[in-house]
């Protein structure tokens, strides 16, 4: 097969689609691997290293696109990519089709486009293999930027995250227990802050309060909407981490919600890659990752992980790497049929939409692989 790695286009993505070592078990194995000069500069991979690994190097995004059965990336195709990719291929990437632009999917469905979402991969636990190292990364990433923008020089309260002994910490809430939020938690912890969970499934609750505790500094909660209601009301930071996999995340923040909090309070909302789960969200760029809006801060950076490229390259190319290498080697369709929980990832073939999800939420008749 051969294999596309474009360089990332869309502002301030500096993750990679494969790595070199990657490069190397497919072209070992028989596979033409072609890489967009710079794809890895990012993430710390050079040209040099990707050549050695057995890739060739073009210097053009249109050869790529237009080279490849399978294109490896990291984010949805832009306009320009969805018009490069041959008709007939595949694209496998962190795609979040269902708040892409409806114009751009019908598009690939014109082409013939097969798209893998890896989000989308998903066990029969129900567990996102390929989702759930990059949650983790973000979820570390959390307290630290939270612990910035609570600092007066970014607009903040002024208050410390972990406070001091006689100064109480920052109240923490997070809404979502998932891998994120779990991570997230345990580090707020681990700086001092206070830290609430809620969320909908008691025994992920129990989960998390057996796994991290917090020596009486988090609190579960149900994430009823009156609990919702009354823990913003006093979070210094309220961090968004709903997850629907395939659909638009719920809003479960209303901007109610949002005017009762205190002023220059900070949101987080790492719904914002599916839509967001706060009314008040819009997506923000790394350059300008923060907005006002009813006097609190809002940060709702979709490609967070990207600013620390090379550790979330590693991270999800780990996970993602016998998803890569089954569909190299068998095909989609093969692949597919071996693995259900990479039949799962797979969103679009054959000018259909094979996903139950997306084909509610675009309202249009499912189609089979």
């Amino acid at each position: 097969m051969d294999i596309g790695v474009p360089r990332e286009h869309r502002q301030d993505e500096h993750r990679v689609g494969l790595t070199p070592a990657g490069v190397a078990l497919l072209s070992a194995a028989g596979h033409a691997c072609v890489v967009e000069r710079d794809a890895g500069r990012g993430a710390g991979f050079s040209d040099t290293d990707y050549q050695h690994a057995g890739a060739k190097i073009v210097y053009s995004p249109e050869e790529v696109f237009g080279r490849a059965d399978c294109v490896f990336k990291v984010t949805r195709p832009t306009e320009a990519e969805v018009e490069w990719l041959r008709e007939g291929a595949a694209v496998m990437g962190f795609l979040h089709l269902a708040v892409s632009r409806p114009d751009r999917v019908r598009r690939m469905l014109e082409k013939k486009i097969t798209a893998i979402a890896y989000e989308m991969i998903q066990d029969d636990n129900g567990t996102l293999p390929v989702l759930v190292p990059l949650s983790q990364v973000a979820g570390k990433m959390t307290p630290q930027l939270a612990a910035t923008l609570l600092q007066n020089n970014h607009g903040g309260k002024g208050i410390l995250l972990g406070g001091v002994p006689g100064v109480p910490p920052a109240e923490v809430v997070i809404i979502g227990g998932g891998t994120f939020g779990m991570a997230a938690a345990a580090d707020f912890l681990a700086a001092g802050a206070s830290v609430y969970v809620l969320d909908h499934d008691l025994s992920r609750l129990q989960f998390i309060e057996q796994i991290i505790g917090g020596k009486g500094r988090l609190v579960t909660m149900v994430s009823h909407s009156f609990n919702i209601r009354k823990t913003v009301r006093f979070a210094d930071v309220l961090v968004g981490a709903v997850l629907h996999p395939g659909a638009r995340a719920p809003v479960v923040v209303t901007r109610e919600m949002v005017k009762s909090m205190k002023a220059r309070s900070v949101i987080m909302d790492i719904s914002i890659d599916q839509g967001g789960c706060v009314e008040t969200s819009r997506p923000t760029t790394h350059r300008d990752p923060t907005f006002i809006e009813e006097n609190v801060i809002h940060y709702c950076v979709p490609n967070m992980t990207s600013v620390v490229a090379r550790t979330a390259t590693h991270a999800f190319n780990n996970a993602a790497w016998s998803y890569m290498q089954e569909v190299a080697a068998q095909g989609i369709q093969g692949a597919a049929r071996a693995h259900p929980a990479l039949r799962r990832g797979v969103i679009l073939h054959g000018g259909k939409i094979v996903n139950s999800s997306l084909a509610a939420q675009l309202n249009v008749q499912e189609g089979s692989l």
